[in-house]
């Protein structure tokens, strides 16, 4: 990793949510799970909680790039267990690489029953964000 990629992983990482840098991240979502996010089955839907991950990925994304990224590839998504209509789900994010114009954003996902004071690990996933120019072409990530 060049200086320059370590300087921008570090003053990412000093950055957290309102000064606040979790075990688990940068808390970066909060929401409900509502009745229309859900399956047949009737939990919520995969779908709704993948695009909440590129919702939190993409939030950090933009603070590293200073602009305009898009999501180019999700590795290794496994779901743990379902989230219930109700469940306060929670988002973390964390800066694991950055390249030239890209980086790695690793997304933790923790769901609470609206009725337990204990929540469990739902899901996680790797995102890679490429930053983009004003004419949606790779750009280099900022060092200062």
């Amino acid at each position: 990793m060049s200086k320059d990629e370590a300087d921008i992983l570090a003053r990412a990482k000093s950055r957290g949510s309102h000064g606040r840098q979790q075990d688990e991240g940068v808390l970066v979502i909060r929401t409900i799970a509502m009745p229309a996010d859900t399956n047949p089955a009737g939990d919520i839907f995969g779908g709704w909680l993948m695009s909440q991950m590129d919702l939190a990925a993409g939030n950090l994304a933009g603070r590293v790039s200073q602009g305009r990224g898009a999501t180019v590839a999700v590795e290794g998504m496994q779901f743990l267990r379902p989230v219930k209509v109700g469940d306060e789900v929670t988002l973390y994010a964390t800066l694991v690489k950055v390249g030239r114009t890209s980086m790695r954003i690793h997304v933790d996902v923790w769901a609470r029953s609206r009725f337990s004071n204990d929540g469990a690990k739902v899901t996680e996933a790797e995102f890679v964000f490429v930053a983009l120019d004003e004419s949606g072409n790779p750009r280099a990530l900022p060092t200062n």
